[in-house]
C-alpha cells in the first residue's frame, strides 16, 4: 500500500534524532510519547544513561542505533533499531538485557536491587517467523503438573509490592515495521507508521508525536546539522544497497557453483552410462560367440 501524505514539512528519520535531538531533556516528550503508547502507562524519563552502546559509532550509520533511559519508577528501557539482518539478533537481545542488569547492581548489594529492564527492539528486517509487527515477550512460571502460575508470597507481596513474580524479569517487545500494513487503528500504529514513513499525519494524536513534528523539522536543523544529516541518510542509502547488490551477486555466484556441480554430476553419470552400454556391448559380443 502506498501511504498518501499531506503537505508537511519534511521530518528527519527517528534513528538519526534519537542520536542527535531526543537525548536533550527539552524533548524528553517524544521518547517518553512512544513509550507511554508501547508500554500502555504514563512514563516520565529522568536520565539518558551514558554507555558504550549510547556513544556513536561513526563506522555504522546505517545498521544499530540505540538509547538507554531511566524512568521516575528507576526502571531501565532499552530503545534498539536494527536495519540489517542479524541471524543471532534474539541472542543480542538477550546479552543487551542481561548486561544491563550486571552494570547496574554493585557487587555485594542484595539482589533486591536488580533493576527492572524494558528491552525495546525496532527491526526493519523479517526477524524471525511472525505475521505480526508488534510481539511482546515476558517470564511467566507455569506448573508442569497443575498447570498453575507461581506466584510471590504474602510477605514478598509485603516487601516487593502487588507484582507477578515475572515482572520482577526482563521484558522484550519486538517491532516488526516492514510488517506493518499503514493503516492506523489506533494511537500505537500511528508511532509505528512514524517510525517507517517518518511522516506524521494531520489527523495523529499519539502522545509525542506533535512534539516530534515541532523537533524533528528537517527545515529547522541548523545548517550544519542539516548537512550532517543529509550526509549520513546518503551513506545510509549507500551501504544498504551495497548489501543488496552484494546479496543478489551472492545469490548469482552461487546458482553459477551449483550449476556447474550440477553439470560435473551429468557429465558423469552420462560417462557411467556409456561404460555400462560398452561393457553391455562386449558381453554380448562374448554371449554370440560362445553360442557358435
Amino acid at each position: 500500500m502506498i501511504p498518501e501524505y499531506s503537505n508537511e514539512r519534511p521530518l528527519v528519520s527517528f534513528d538519526w534524532a534519537i542520536k542527535r535531538l531526543l537525548r536533550n531533556k527539552t524533548n524528553y516528550e517524544v521518547v517518553e510519547g512512544f513509550l507511554s503508547e508501547l508500554l500502555k502507562q504514563s512514563l516520565k524519563i529522568t536520565n539518558i544513561l551514558e554507555s558504550e552502546s549510547n556513544r556513536e559509532d561513526p563506522d555504522d550509520k546505517s545498521n544499530r542505533v540505540d538509547i538507554t533511559v531511566e524512568d521516575t519508577a528507576g526502571e531501565i528501557i532499552l530503545i534498539e533499531l536494527q536495519f540489517l539482518p542479524q541471524a543471532d539478533y534474539f541472542h543480542r537481545m538477550l546479552y543487551g538485557a542481561s548486561k544491563t542488569i550486571a552494570d547496574h547492581i554493585f557487587r555485594g548489594e542484595r539482589y533486591i536491587k536488580v533493576r527492572k529492564v524494558y528491552s525495546i527492539n525496532i527491526v526493519y528486517f523479517d526477524l524471525g517467523q511472525g505475521t505480526d509487527y508488534v510481539y511482546h515477550g515476558k517470564t511467566s512460571f507455569k506448573g508442569l503438573h497443575h498447570r498453575d502460575i507461581l506466584k510471590l508470597s504474602a510477605k514478598q507481596r509485603k516487601t516487593l509490592g502487588e507484582i507477578e513474580a515475572g515482572n520482577i524479569f526482563p521484558e522484550y517487545y519486538v517491532l516488526k515495521i516492514n510488517n506493518f500494513d499503514d493503516v492506523a487503528k489506533n494511537t500505537l500504529d500511528e508511532w509505528i507508521y512514524f517510525l517507517k514513513h517518518d511522516r506524521i499525519k494531520d489527523e495523529f494524536k499519539a502522545k509525542g508525536l506533535l512534539k516530534a513534528r515541532e523537533v524533528m523539522d528537517y527545515y529547522s536543523l541548523p545548517p550544519k546539522e542539516k548537512a550532517n544529516y543529509d550526509y549520513e541518510q546518503d551513506m545510509k542509502s549507500r551501504r544498504l544497497s551495497e548489501i543488496a547488490t552484494a546479496k543478489e551477486e551472492g545469490i548469482l555466484e552461487t546458482e553459477e557453483k551449483y550449476a556447474k556441480v550440477i553439470t560435473e554430476k551429468d557429465r558423469t553419470i552420462e560417462e557411467k552410462d556409456k561404460a555400462i552400454e560398452e561393457k553391455d556391448r562386449e558381453l554380448a559380443e562374448l554371449r554370440r560367440l560362445l553360442n557358435r
